[in-house]
Order: C-alpha cells, then structure tokens, then sequence
C-alpha cells in the first residue's frame, strides 16, 4: 500500500514555513511570486508575451545573474551587496530585472540565465505542457474517452509504478448511467422500471 495524500506534494514545497511557524511563531501568508526576503525573485515578462521565473536571491546567485545580465555594475554596488539589501528594496532591484528580461525573449533570457548558471525557468501555459517533449516522451499527458465529450485529453494518473501497465481512467459517467448497477441491486428491476416510469430515477 502506498499512503500519498493529494496534498503531499504541495505540503513539502512550503520550504521553511512549519519551522518558521514553529521556532519563531512567524506565520506566513500570501505573497504572489515573490518573498519578503529575498530578491531579486518574480516571474519576469519578456518580449514575446512569455514569463520566466529567475531565482536569484542568494549573493551567489544575484553575482551570476549580473553576468548573464551584463550588469557588472549591479554585482559590485554596495547598495545590492547583501541578500538583505537587496530583499529591502525589492521594488527595484526586481524592476532592474524586469527591464532586462523584457527586452529580450524568453529564450534568449533562459538561454543567458543557463550560461551563467542562474536558476531559471519558463513559465508554462497548457499550450506548452501538451508540446513539451520531456512530458510527451514519458507519456505525462493520455487521452481518455469520455461519454459526452469523446476524445480528451488530460493528465495521466500519478504515480506511476515501473513494471505495471498504465491504468487508463475513463471520463465520468453520465447522469444515471449506473442506475441499474446501484438502484437495481436495492429496489430490484420492477421497482426500479416503476420510478424510470415515475421520472424519479
């Protein structure tokens, strides 16, 4: 038996927010792509109408991103030495970003991001999940055929286990196409013909 709960995965991407919550009594809320205390942090628009999401909070990261930015002047300012600092003007260090990631596409910002070693990623829309070939090759995505729309297509179920074929759901059912499977099996098939007549099932 494998015990995983739909919530898991979400559960431990939450980083430092039960410790936090547990050693400090910080309780965390919402606060769109970016955190109080880190930056430069967001998904970025670029040229052609995408987004890219650049991590680069840590002093490590942010020196990197100044690379891939051609931003020298960016790494050996004072005013964004420190994560703190940085985290403190947010607003503007992320504008800075901003302004570099939309003047370019979203590949040349990922490309440029890779070549330094910056942690980037391009934020998918559906169009780009059913063509990506990663998820095409390991067969991520299945195409079900439900009764009232026909052919779908839509996640495949997860996890998957090596060596068992792959269940494949089935869309779900009509209104009252189990009728004579559960109504019949407790009111038996002349009264269940009584309430058909009736409209009542």
């Amino acid at each position: 038996m494998i015990d995983a709960a739909l919530y898991g995965s979400i559960l431990r991407v939450l980083e430092w927010t039960i410790a936090g919550y547990d050693q400090l009594g910080v309780v965390r809320n919402r606060q769109g792509n970016r955190l109080d205390n880190s930056a430069p942090l967001d998904n970025y628009p670029t040229a052609d109408g995408a987004y890219v999401c650049i991590v680069a909070g840590s002093d490590a990261n942010f020196r990197r991103l100044c690379t891939a930015m051609e931003r020298p002047d960016l790494a050996d300012d004072d005013a964004w030495s420190t994560l703190a600092k940085r985290a403190a003007r947010a607003d503007e260090i992320n504008g800075i970003v901003a302004d570099w990631t939309s003047a370019r596409s979203a590949a040349e910002v990922e490309a440029a991001c890779i070549a330094c070693d910056v942690p980037v990623g391009l934020a998918y829309t559906a169009a780009d999940i059913a063509a990506d070939p990663h998820m095409i090759f390991r067969e991520d995505l299945i195409t079900i055929d439900d009764p009232v729309l026909g052919s779908v297509k839509q996640q495949a179920p997860f996890p998957r286990y090596q060596g068992e074929e792959r269940p494949v759901p089935s869309g779900a059912p009509t209104l009252g196409a189990d009728n004579d499977e559960i109504w019949g099996a407790l009111v038996g098939a002349d009264q269940l013909a009584r309430l058909r007549a009736d409209r009542i099932v």
